[in-house]
């Protein structure tokens, strides 16, 4: 008897895809796709809300993934966890902001979502597993279940799955994780698929593509403030609202034509939420943007193989990011801590994967950063 696959099929080219290749693999597969932003209650359709007759954008890959349900001969099913991802994802997202740190919300939409509310619907379905358009690899070694690092390395999204469980991967399938990005155009192409063409999404889970500060506006007011050279404690000009920018940004920033300044860029190296202050540097003499080691909440171990002592591996610091060499230490109470050399713009409330070698070991949010005293960095 076939096993039964749930698919999230989100009406892009990689789902499409991969509920292809189940289908040559012999299992019995049913596309569902997920409905996790409310754009109607969130005045979002198409970036303005008067205007009548038209569909959200998320309406339109809900067509695109019928469409492919259709061409592929297979079910599809329309689930909503707009609840589930506005309480799990977003207040994080949003709570994550307002320390003044850098969140990514795609990490925990697939701890919380995916892996979670889907994942629980997909068993309650009758569903033996469900499947993902992740370029990703589910290793199955000892008895349980590991995450590796996708054939193309160019499109790995292992970085976004850290935060997931060894026994919620241990129930999902990953079609693309052989594949390039140009095999699975190619493949749709031959396949005649509507979605064939149809360009990568971009931009935060489920929200997508949008004019980021203008949408964080409103829920996140605007307070502008003064923009601080660190080097100096001068006031060099203002920001639009501190919260809106991250750690090593430049793009933005409006400043240039400083008297008594370098033609040089500036760039964020840091945030004093309480008073408002965005803290900036120029790059050449710029130590401001160097830490030394971090330490990591909500640290996440997939398997059970933790390590008794000190471990040496490489961390990715943000997606698109190198691997870079530290040196791990797990804490108690779900904490770990990375001491590493010389590293520049670490941010506070990003993600930090840890690697060994083509696997996935673990994952944390970045809480706080070190100096080479050991000391912890307060902008």
């Amino acid at each position: 008897m076939k096993k039964r696959v749930l698919l999230g099929l989100s009406g892009g080219v990689d789902s499409a895809v991969a509920a292809y290749m189940l289908l040559l693999q012999g299992y019995d597969v049913t596309g569902c796709f997920m409905r996790n932003w409310d754009s109607i209650a969130n005045n979002d359709i198409l970036g303005n809300p008067t205007l009548s007759g038209t569909k959200c954008s998320q309406e339109l890959d809900y067509d695109d993934a019928a469409a492919t349900a259709f061409e592929l001969s297979i079910p599809i099913l329309r689930k909503d966890f707009v609840d589930e991802y506005w309480k799990d994802v977003f207040q994080y997202f949003l709570d994550t902001y307002r320390k003044g740190y850098t969140p990514d919300a795609d990490v925990f939409c697939n701890k919380y979502i995916k892996f979670g509310s889907f994942l629980d619907f997909a068993k309650k379905s009758g569903f033996d597993m469900i499947a993902m358009g992740h370029y990703a690899k589910r290793i199955d070694e000892n008895g349980e279940s590991h995450l590796y690092k996708a054939f193309d390395k160019n499109k790995d999204q292992s970085y976004f799955l850290g935060q997931i469980s060894t026994e919620q991967l241990s129930c999902c399938l990953f079609p693309l994780e052989s594949m390039t990005k140009q095999e699975v155009r190619q493949k749709a192409e031959m396949l005649n698929l509507t979605v064939a063409k149809k360009k990568d999404s971009t931009g935060v889970c489920f929200i997508g593509e949008r004019n980021f500060k203008e949408f964080l506006a409103n829920y996140l007011p605007a307070k502008p403030g003064p923009i601080v050279d660190i080097a100096t404690g001068n006031r060099i000009a203002t920001h639009d609202g501190v919260l809106y920018y991250t750690v090593g940004q430049h793009k933005g920033l409006n400043i240039g034509g400083l008297k008594g300044y370098k033609a040089l860029p500036f760039f964020v190296v840091g945030k004093d939420v309480g008073r408002n202050i965005l803290y900036v540097a120029q790059e050449d003499e710029n130590e401001y943007r160097f830490s030394y080691g971090c330490l990591l909440s909500n640290f996440n171990w997939i398997g059970s193989d933790l390590p008794e002592g000190p471990l040496s591996c490489n961390c990715k610091f943000r997606y698109r990011g190198k691997d870079m060499p530290v040196r791990l230490e797990i804490l108690k109470g779900g904490e770990a801590r990375l001491s590493y050399p010389r590293y520049s713009y670490v941010a506070k409330g990003q993600i930090a994967c840890l690697y060994l070698g083509e696997r996935l070991l673990a994952s944390g949010i970045i809480e706080k950063t070190y100096d080479v005293d050991g000391e912890e960095i307060p902008y």
